[in-house]
């Protein structure tokens, strides 16, 4: 009989981000070896209570069906775990799913915990919940040294993946366009697309386009922006486009531009490395532990649009160092193939 192992993440597909992909794409790799069953809020009156994961990894919705049910996750989830009789209870994500976990040390004691990082973000309750745990991990650096904050001196970072094959089929079937510059993500305060609108008006350079992939709350002030700096005709805004067909965007862009003010590790830059795409960064939180500075991109302070603007056309008018750090880019994104990713998760595991 295969070891039970619980996944705890309030969020499944369609609301899939990096936590999400960790909760569904490590399973999925390692269930010849364990036996899981993955837990999660059911948000909406038309999922099932009880699914199937890609016809493989039993799902347990606990919940009304109602966007209520994240706050209710943390006290529901731990007991459809304790139903599973698990060895290992493993929440992805500190905040919904690591209130869960905590909880369980009283509903399955008898039951391994461990808790993976994935957000920058602070709360009252992050430090019992990571002090709780019986072993942490961290997607980057940045989250190690937050835990480390909290007293634990044991975390192991292990980052998230990417679906290097989908990626590669996207790059396949599609060819570069000249002068394209994208960036995917939420339109939130937090990602600097404001900083990139800005840098992106002043670029002297001919025939370049943008495309903003993704959706968000800043989304009208962000087009209105661009309206403002009168690049509304080479900007395009094209809401959130689900995976895989996201890929064949990253496929099609010379340069992808993400200015975040903040980030835990930024899956996208490795999505974009995997694609070819020269990269432009910022130094916050884990973006340094993708992308090297000078090697497989160009690292630029945050809010800064005069750095930004310096660094995209340094890509754009020098074809030979964009080729040198797509190339490279693709090199170290090879390393984070959800199914070497999903090794790292057995020394845990066994341990």
């Amino acid at each position: 009989m295969k070891p039970r192992i619980v996944i705890l993440s309030a969020f499944l597909s369609p609301l899939r981000s990096g936590a999400e992909a960790c909760a569904e794409e490590v399973p999925l790799a390692l269930c010849d070896r364990y036996d899981f069953t993955i837990v999660t809020a059911r948000m909406r009156r038309s999922l099932p209570r009880r699914d199937l994961l890609s016809g493989k990894i039993p799902v347990i919705r606990v919940g009304l069906g109602l966007s209520i049910d994240k706050w209710l996750y943390p006290f529901l989830a731990p007991f459809a775990a304790r139903s599973q009789k698990p060895i290992i209870i493993h929440a992805v994500l500190e905040t919904f799913a690591g209130l869960a976990l905590l909880l369980c040390r009283w509903v399955t004691p008898e039951a391994k915990r461990i808790l993976t990082l994935q957000t920058t973000n602070r709360s009252f309750l992050k430090g019992p919940i990571v002090r709780s745990a019986d072993k942490v991990t961290a997607i980057s650096s940045a989250l190690v040294s937050i835990a480390e904050g909290f007293g634990r001196k044991d975390v192991t970072k292990i980052p998230n993946g990417i679906p290097l094959a989908l990626i590669g089929d996207a790059v396949r079937r599609n060819a570069k366009i000249q002068g394209r510059i994208l960036f995917v993500g939420r339109l939130e305060k937090m990602k600097g697309v404001d900083t990139l609108l800005n840098a992106f008006a002043q670029l002297t350079v001919n025939n370049i386009q943008l495309r903003i992939v993704g959706d968000g709350s800043q989304r009208s002030a962000l087009e209105q922006l661009a309206q403002e700096l009168k690049i509304a005709d080479r900007v395009t805004f094209t809401g959130a486009i689900p995976s895989p067909r996201v890929y064949d965007e990253f496929a099609q862009a010379q340069i992808f531009c993400g200015l975040s003010r903040s980030e835990a590790l930024g899956n996208v830059f490795l999505e974009a490395q995997a694609a070819g795409c020269a990269v432009v960064a910022t130094r916050r939180g884990g973006i340094p532990d993708i992308v090297e500075d000078g090697v497989t991109g160009l690292l630029v302070p945050s809010s800064d649009p005069a750095a930004a603007v310096e660094a995209i056309g340094k890509l754009l008018t020098d074809e030979g160092m964009r080729k040198r750090m797509a190339d490279a880019g693709l090199e170290r994104a090879r390393r984070y193939d959800w199914r070497v990713i999903a090794e790292r998760y057995v020394a845990l595991y066994e341990g």
